[in-house]
């Protein structure tokens, strides 16, 4: 366990600015994609999207037995990690030194804009699906479970960014941007959740394409497979047309955010989808030169803050 930072006194006053040095080591770590577009944000932002991402990260490794996204380990104890997740985070927003930093950083974060016990829950539950070998059976459960595992962050960096915890309008907007992310890594990251013996493409879409359980990877079903990648790749273009609409409501420098963070990752599922029947040959990804290209054109788009028209009636939405 990697050492807290040094704390000023007693209970609820660890050292802000180690905790920011922290946390901006763990996402240079863990997410090369997300650190870039945390850049265009402002200082004070910038430093609240870190703390809240360090939580995410270390909660997540904790789950999956990874350092910082890494490969992932054999857990043979995932409900006494998930129940280390829930009392340290718990400490957390209570106010006290929990003597791990990452969960330090959320106890600051969720002091500093209003972060709920709720909304951390609601993270929380993705890694509980996992501990307990979860898989979707219908297509809903697919966007549940996308729900819990990024949209929900969606919705807490929402808040970090000045929208309101009563503003579910523009909160739903954010939780597509979340389910926009999942729904890109899921399509690219197929062959590895299949070593790591997990599915999350649905039963109902399997058995629509007389797809055996855990022959996905077969190679006589490899053009099926890429129907479901393409599948994946389109929704997922959907729910960041949805989320493109709600960032019109963030300040300058946060929509210039958030809008180079989906056309970068947005670009994972389209390369998934023109990849056909090759996007698992090698791991896909979003190079540099890419990044600035999609930066560049969120700048244009963010100053102009005319975001094409999406109704997103007919899309999951996480108030059922």
């Amino acid at each position: 366990m990697t050492s807290p930072p040094p704390a000023a006194g007693g209970l609820g006053t660890i050292d802000r600015s180690a905790l920011v040095a922290f946390a901006q080591e763990s996402i240079s770590r863990g997410s090369k994609s997300f650190r870039f577009a945390s850049r265009l944000f402002d200082r004070m932002t910038r430093e609240r999207v870190w703390l809240l991402y360090a939580w995410c990260r270390k909660c997540d490794d904790m789950a999956d037995g990874q350092d910082h996204g890494g490969a992932m380990e054999a857990v043979t104890d995932p409900q006494a990690r998930l129940q280390a997740i829930r009392q340290m985070t718990a400490m957390a927003l209570a106010g006290a030194p929990t003597g791990e930093p990452a969960f330090d950083c959320l106890g600051v974060v969720a002091r500093e804009c209003g972060i709920t016990a709720q909304m951390a829950e609601d993270v929380i539950e993705g890694f509980a699906l996992d501990a307990a070998d979860w898989r979707p059976r219908r297509e809903s459960d697919l966007y549940q479970y996308c729900y819990h595992v990024a949209g929900a962050v969606g919705v807490m960096m929402a808040v970090v960014m000045g929208v309101p915890a009563d503003d579910d309008a523009t909160l739903d907007r954010a939780c597509d941007l979340g389910l926009a992310f999942q729904l890109a890594n899921i399509a690219r990251d197929i062959a590895e959740d299949d070593a790591a013996g997990r599915c999350y493409l649905p039963d109902d879409w399997l058995a629509m394409l007389d797809i055996g359980p855990g022959e996905h990877m077969k190679p006589h079903n490899r053009k099926k497979l890429a129907l479901m990648g393409r599948w994946l790749a389109d929704e997922a273009e959907q729910y960041e047309a949805s989320a493109r609409v709600g960032a019109q409501h963030l300040p300058l420098r946060a929509r210039w955010a958030v809008l180079s963070a989906a056309g970068i990752y947005g670009e994972i599922a389209r390369k998934v989808r023109a990849a056909d029947a090759h996007a698992w040959d090698q791991r896909i990804f979003t190079s540099r030169p890419e990044k600035f290209r999609w930066v560049r054109k969120a700048f244009v788009d963010a100053i102009a803050n005319n975001p094409r028209d999406m109704n997103r009636d007919m899309l999951w939405t996480r108030v059922r």
